[in-house]
């Protein structure tokens, strides 16, 4: 199917706030677990590597406050994602990112750029380019500075359609800063 076809195909579809989420990937999905981090806050830089179905580290320990670098690399044959969100976010998420397989955005171990900016009309698009996360094709990578200002439950996770539920996904686990002061005392 070409461009002009999907893009006729995909105007055609019911446009609710989802297929709208899923197009522009700027709403502020991670609002609740934190905000977009200052690099000169950074205080550690974590690297991960994203391997088809899981991920290096599988957790990541992070004090409420803390602003971290994730340096993160694909190194699996598939298009990966890393998301941090909560796991109702998560959830929600996936049905957007299905929506990027079924329009050929995502292909296998493959973005289609052309794709991704593609208008869906209102000034939407297929973009990922949320602050809490990357999607990367394999041997890509590339940066997340995020400052981690609550405690709520999260994880990181890859959403694309199969991945998640193949284990693709671990715990951010939060202290606070007087947990983190007790222990080290």
């Amino acid at each position: 199917m070409n461009a002009s076809k999907l893009f006729v195909a995909a105007v055609a579809m019911p446009l609710t706030a989802t297929t709208f989420a899923a197009g522009s990937h700027g709403d502020g999905h991670g609002s609740d677990i934190g905000e977009p981090g200052h690099a000169s806050d950074v205080s550690r830089t974590i690297e991960v590597q994203m391997y088809d179905n899981y991920y290096e580290p599988e957790a990541i320990e992070v004090v409420r406050g803390e602003t971290v670098r994730f340096v993160v690399e694909n190194k699996g044959r598939l298009v990966h994602e890393f998301n941090i969100g909560t796991p109702d976010t998560h959830e929600a998420h996936r049905d957007e990112m299905k929506m990027m397989v079924e329009h050929g955005v995502i292909q296998g171990g493959k973005l289609n750029e052309d794709m991704m900016n593609m208008e869906m009309g209102n000034g939407h698009s297929m973009k990922h380019d949320d602050p809490n996360s990357v999607l990367l094709e394999p041997g890509q990578k590339k940066e997340i500075v995020w400052t981690f200002s609550s405690k709520t439950s999260m994880e990181f996770a890859c959403n694309i359609p199969g991945h998640y539920q193949s284990g693709m996904y671990g715990d951010v686990n939060v202290e606070s800063p007087a947990d983190t002061q007790a222990s080290a005392d």
